[in-house]
């Protein structure tokens, strides 16, 4: 008995947690889409050296890429260990990249 008592208190508290906290979705498209035009922008008006321009513009989709993780597939309310999961795979497709990067900059023996 207690031990039912404990999971439907459980389940009620995960359940208040989840409806706690609703993302301002227009809010997020807005910051979105300043992005998108600080991205066009900087890229069609500026014309720096090709490096930090691919830097700048990775960086920019980075963030939006994060933005959309955090509040469109809900990982900021999720537990701790899903997001631990999700940045894991994160890492595995930085390693795969840099490993397609280094096949074609570096040279061959």
């Amino acid at each position: 008995m207690l031990d039912e008592t404990a999971h439907r208190e459980a389940l009620a508290e995960e359940e208040e947690r989840r409806t706690e906290h609703q993302p301002n979705y227009m809010a997020i498209f807005w910051w979105l889409f300043g992005l998108t035009v600080v991205e066009v922008s900087y890229s069609v008006f500026t014309h720096p050296p090709r490096a930090i321009l691919m830097t700048v513009l990775v960086g920019l989709a980075v963030i939006k890429a994060t933005m959309v993780a955090l509040f469109f597939m809900h990982l900021r309310f999720e537990r701790k260990s899903l997001g631990i999961i999700f940045a894991s795979t994160l890492i595995l497709g930085l390693i795969l990249v840099s490993v397609g990067i280094a096949e074609q900059v570096l040279p061959r023996p």
